[in-house]
């Protein structure tokens, strides 16, 4: 039976522990901004979320509700009072954002210094470069869990499927500089059972409920689940299929309660890193 990869607990650990501290110790309070833009209820879900762990750990937070109609224009307008506001030190635009704005024009509009989602053009250059300022949420989330249950990447073979630029091309590059050998699959690839079965580390970020098949693993793997897909009956499952996955793999994340905590959790951190940067002080890390 696998280990349970408790994103949960450890967010809480993160979030309580050394961000909360760490947060009280600066001149002024760390400040996040929350763009959502029309009323999805699964974005509404998710910045609430973050809105709730953020003024938990003691931050200043701001959400900006603007309506789905809202020109690009104005939402650049927005993005820009955010990047002059010297109380906010993070900025995250919650996607997805309706068809007629233009995604990546907004993400770029974003100050790179308060780019706490990684998805500006120059953290994603520095992270290419091993020398990362702000690194994408989930991909870091997945890192601590790892780090925390004592995995060891040193010469294993990482299998990622996904390449989002959000999680699976970010994540290869983190399990690259930690000594993994990467392998990134697609829609694309041939056989991808053969290559799922030749993983030491498995991430799983392809949007698929329950394509991962516990038989496509080797014993021993170590599966970590990103997807979070609602079925029909309304429950909530990963793109691999838990109950045979965990039959064979060394480690597990569940879904919920995985990989997704520790998302937020490295939104925080981001957070209190910029603050901290932009307030002239040091942190332990």
């Amino acid at each position: 039976m696998a280990h349970l990869m408790d994103g949960r607990a450890l967010s809480r650990k993160l979030n309580q522990g050394r961000v909360k501290s760490d947060a009280a110790t600066l001149p002024r309070p760390p400040g996040l901004a929350a763009v959502l833009v029309g009323h999805d209820p699964a974005s509404q879900v998710y910045v609430r979320r973050k809105g709730l762990v953020a003024h938990r750990v003691g931050f200043h937070h701001k959400q900006v509700d603007l309506p789905a109609e809202i020109s690009q224009e104005k939402l650049l307008e927005v993005i820009q009072e955010l990047n002059a506001d010297e109380q906010i030190d993070g900025i995250l635009v919650q996607l997805p954002l309706p068809s007629h704005i233009d995604s990546i024009e907004i993400l770029d509009a974003i100050d790179p210094m308060k780019d706490v989602d990684g998805f500006h053009p120059n953290n994603v250059g520095l992270l290419s470069q091993g020398r990362p300022r702000f690194v994408p949420c989930t991909p870091l989330g997945v890192m601590r869990l790892l780090e925390d249950m004592e995995i060891e990447t040193n010469g294993k073979h990482a299998v990622i499927v996904g390449r989002s630029d959000i999680v699976g091309k970010p994540m290869g590059q983190l399990l690259l500089q930690a000594n993994c050998t990467v392998s990134i699959c697609h829609s694309r690839t041939r056989d991808l059972a053969a290559e799922v079965a030749r993983a030491d580390i498995l991430v799983a970020a392809v949007g698929r409920a329950e394509m991962i098949q516990g038989d496509w693993i080797q014993p021993g793997t170590v599966v970590v689940d990103v997807g979070i897909n609602r079925l029909d009956d309304g429950r909530l499952v990963g793109d691999v299929h838990f109950e045979s996955a965990e039959a064979k793999a060394s480690h597990i994340t569940p879904v919920p309660g995985g990989v997704g905590p520790m998302t937020i959790a490295m939104l925080m951190e981001n957070t209190l890193r910029s603050s901290a940067m932009r307030q002239g002080k040091s942190l332990s890390f």
